[in-house]
């Protein structure tokens, strides 16, 4: 199983929410975390990109990027 690092700041906020009981914090963590998942998700896609065994994966991960990424039809090559 790999690692997750999250921000130092981020790890505050969780700590403050469980330890202090501080609700008000929990759509920070949300936000927190919804944004390291997506960078996660970035980041394996690109991989799969990058090492896709065949032409044919390698086009359908690099498509799959670059409409997460938010990169228009017209832009891309």
């Amino acid at each position: 199983m790999k690692n997750v690092q999250i921000s130092e700041e981020l790890f505050v906020v969780i700590m403050r929410y469980f330890m202090l009981e501080q609700e008000e914090m929990l759509p920070q963590i949300k936000q927190g975390l919804e944004k390291k998942l997506d960078a996660m998700v970035m980041r394996e896609l690109y991989t799969k990109y990058k090492t896709a065994p065949t032409e044919e994966e390698k086009e359908k991960a690099r498509k799959e990027y670059l409409d997460r990424r938010g990169v228009p039809e017209s832009f891309r090559w």
